[in-house]
């Protein structure tokens, strides 16, 4: 059973990101996404970048949005990859002009896609870090960053993980969002590991409720990120029963939310791939309830 321990300990800080519409189906399951989670009141909501920038439009119209029609802070995630910094910088001012302050500055996956090497755009910002700065130099935005507790696929080591993620900081980065865990001890350790470097800004753990088991299994392989034996197991012979994987994936996160709030966490940064009810659900079992 979970317990909330909502008693014991502080009450739970959460932000949501969607992911900008690719058709006018998916548009209208955004909005009722958005509308279902919005009640929570999360801190901040953010809408992603596809790769390359492949979906830079929709992000910045689905962020503008967002500021105009509802009570929403939107962090709009902003990539290095696929064009020159006087276009970066366009954005950055546009977002700035629409109300936006809050920034997930990336270094964004190749166009080639996630294990193809990365080549930074001649003209463009190399760099995570650079990108921050030149964030930094057009508006006072918080800036959000990743973090990987079990290393970028792409990194030589956790080691050098780490200093990349002091350079962000060094930088001007506010707060770091790991990609998503579902072994909690991993991230812990890599947690410890980030405070003995000194770093102090807030590590935010990325939470991915799910309930398309083979999806998020190919996504975590991707992404260097371990799938324990148990989940493989809870979620076994489950193909043809989304009703019982909708119980199984509200279970699990609200599981692991729980756990970490234990170890001192109070803030939670979840995926929500747009699946709204699945997220509400495992939020009203952490004992979040909508403003009136």
């Amino acid at each position: 059973m979970v317990e909330s321990h909502s008693a014991a300990i502080n009450p739970i800080a959460v932000s949501f990101e969607f992911s900008p519409p690719k058709s006018v189906e998916a548009e209208a399951n955004l909005w009722r996404a958005i509308r279902r989670l919005e009640p929570l009141g999360p801190s901040f909501v953010s809408v992603t970048y596809g790769a390359g920038g492949s979906t830079r439009d929709r992000t910045h119209a689905t962020v503008k949005r967002i500021v105009d029609e509802t009570t929403l802070k939107p962090a709009a995630h902003l990539t290095c990859v696929g064009a020159a910094r006087a276009e970066i910088d366009e954005v950055i001012a546009a977002y700035w002009q629409a109300g936006v302050r809050h920034i997930v500055a990336l270094r964004g996956d190749p166009p080639t896609g996630v294990g193809t090497s990365y080549q930074p755009h001649p003209q463009g910002y190399a760099t995570t870090p650079d990108l921050i700065r030149g964030i930094r130099a057009i508006g006072d935005f918080e800036i959000s960053v990743s973090a990987y507790p079990e290393k970028h696929p792409e990194s030589a080591s956790v080691e050098s993980d780490l200093d990349l993620l002091k350079a962000k900081i060094d930088a001007g980065a506010t707060r770091a969002i790991t990609q998503f865990v579902f072994d909690t001890d991993r991230h812990e350790r890599f947690r410890e590991r980030a405070f003995k470097a000194g770093i102090r800004i807030p590590i935010v753990p990325g939470i991915m409720p799910t309930n398309n088991f083979k999806g998020v299994a190919r996504m975590a392989e991707k992404c260097g990120a371990h799938v324990p034996q148990w989940l493989r197991d809870f979620y076994a012979g489950l193909d043809d029963d989304p009703a019982t994987r909708d119980l199984v994936a509200a279970h699990v996160a609200a599981d692991q939310v729980s756990r970490l709030r234990l170890l001192g966490h109070d803030q939670f940064h979840f995926y929500t791939l747009n699946k709204a009810d699945l997220v509400y659900a495992v939020c009203h079992i952490l004992g979040l309830r909508p403003r009136t």
